[in-house]
C-alpha cells in the first residue's frame, strides 16, 4: 500500500512540475533504404551539457503532449540539429518539446537517421523519409492524440532546419512507401538558425558533404538547397536567426524568407544583431524570447487559440 501510496505522490508531483506525458514511437515497423550494418546508436553528454545522438538507425518520435483539452490543437516536428553527424536532443529537442506544451501545443521530438552510407543505400534521401514519415504517423494517429491534421507543422533548428525545410519544399517527392495518400505536406514550418542552401558562399560545409558529398553536382547542389525549391505552394514559416552567426551565415534565412515573399508565401523572419549559433530556447544576448514571438505568430495565422 505503501508502494501505491509512494507511486500516486511521485506522479502527482511530476506533474506540478510541469513534466509532460511522452512516450517513444517507432518510425517505421521496416526501415526503407535501410543497410544492416554492425553500427550502435551511441548517446553521449558533453561538457556544456547537451545531450548528443549519433549512428541513429532506428529513427523513433518521442511523444510530448499537453494536458487535455476538449479542443483539437496544433502539432509540431521538432528536428534537432548537429551538422547531419550528431542530434542535439535536449536543447534543441526535448526542452523546446515541454516549453510548446504549456503553449497547449503538442510536440514531437524527431530522433531522424543521419547520413551513413554503412547504413543508407541512398543517404542523401534518409532524413527526408523519416521527415516524411514523422508527419505520416502524426496525421494518421491524430484521433488518438487529440490533434488538428490541418495544424501539423515542423521546427528545426541548424542541419534540422534543413531537413524541415527541405521535406516543406520537396514533400511531393514522396521518399517512403505511401499507399495511404497520407498528406506528407507541413502546414507551417518554424525554422531556427537553419542551414537551408548548399551553394558555396553561404553553405554549412559539414551538411553539404554528409548529406550529398562535398563533390555533389551542380544539379544536386540546386536540388538541396532549398531557397531554390520554394513555390506558391510551400508552407508558411517563421524563422529566427543571429546576424553574428559563424557556423551557419544569416544569409540562408534571409534568402528563404525572400524566396517565400517572392513566391506569395507568408513568412515572418527575425534577425538579432548577436546570439551567435546553436542557443535553442534561449539567447543568452536578449531579454525576451524567440518563443514568445513565435506563439504569437502562430496565433496571427490561427494554427494557436490565444
Amino acid at each position: 500500500m505503501k508502494k501505491i501510496i509512494l507511486a500516486f505522490t511521485l506522479m502527482l508531483n511530476m506533474n506540478q512540475a510541469g513534466l509532460f506525458a511522452q512516450n517513444i514511437v517507432p518510425l517505421y515497423k521496416n526501415v526503407p533504404n535501410a543497410i544492416k550494418a554492425d553500427l550502435t546508436e551511441k548517446t553521449d553528454t558533453a561538457k556544456n551539457g547537451r545531450i548528443l545522438t549519433r549512428y541513429v538507425t532506428e529513427p523513433t518520435l518521442t511523444v510530448f503532449l499537453p494536458e487535455k483539452n476538449d479542443d483539437k490543437r496544433a502539432a509540431v516536428i521538432i528536428c534537432p540539429g548537429g551538422g547531419y553527424s550528431y542530434l542535439v536532443m535536449n536543447n534543441e529537442g526535448t526542452e523546446v518539446a515541454k516549453a510548446l506544451n504549456k503553449q497547449g501545443i503538442a510536440a514531437f521530438v524527431l530522433k531522424y537517421r543521419l547520413p551513413n552510407d554503412l547504413i543508407m543505400e541512398n543517404r542523401s534521401i534518409g532524413p527526408l523519409q523519416d521527415a516524411e514519415q514523422a508527419i505520416k504517423t502524426v496525421r494518421e494517429r491524430a484521433k488518438e492524440w487529440n490533434i488538428d491534421t490541418a495544424k501539423v507543422g515542423i521546427m528545426g533548428f541548424s542541419a534540422g532546419g534543413h531537413v524541415a525545410s527541405t521535406v516543406s519544399t520537396h514533400y511531393k517527392n514522396v521518399v517512403i512507401p505511401n499507399q495511404e495518400k497520407t498528406n506528407l505536406r507541413p502546414d507551417f514550418s518554424i525554422l531556427i538558425y537553419p542551414v537551408i542552401t548548399f551553394q558555396d558562399s553561404i553553405l554549412h560545409k559539414g551538411s553539404k558533404k554528409a548529406l550529398i558529398g562535398e563533390n555533389a553536382s551542380a544539379e544536386k547542389t540546386a536540388e538541396y538547397s532549398n531557397e531554390l525549391q520554394v513555390n506558391k505552394d510551400t508552407p508558411p514559416a517563421f524563422l529566427i536567426h543571429c546576424s553574428d552567426d559563424k557556423v551557419v551565415p544569416v544569409a540562408n534565412t534571409i534568402n528563404y524568407y525572400q524566396s517565400l515573399k517572392n513566391s506569395g508565401v507568408k513568412a515572418e523572419m527575425h534577425i538579432y544583431a548577436t546570439g551567435g549559433h546553436g542557443f535553442g530556447l534561449k539567447n543568452a544576448m536578449r531579454t525576451d524570447k524567440w518563443l514568445e514571438q513565435c506563439m504569437a505568430w502562430m496565433t496571427e495565422m490561427k494554427i494557436k487559440t490565444p
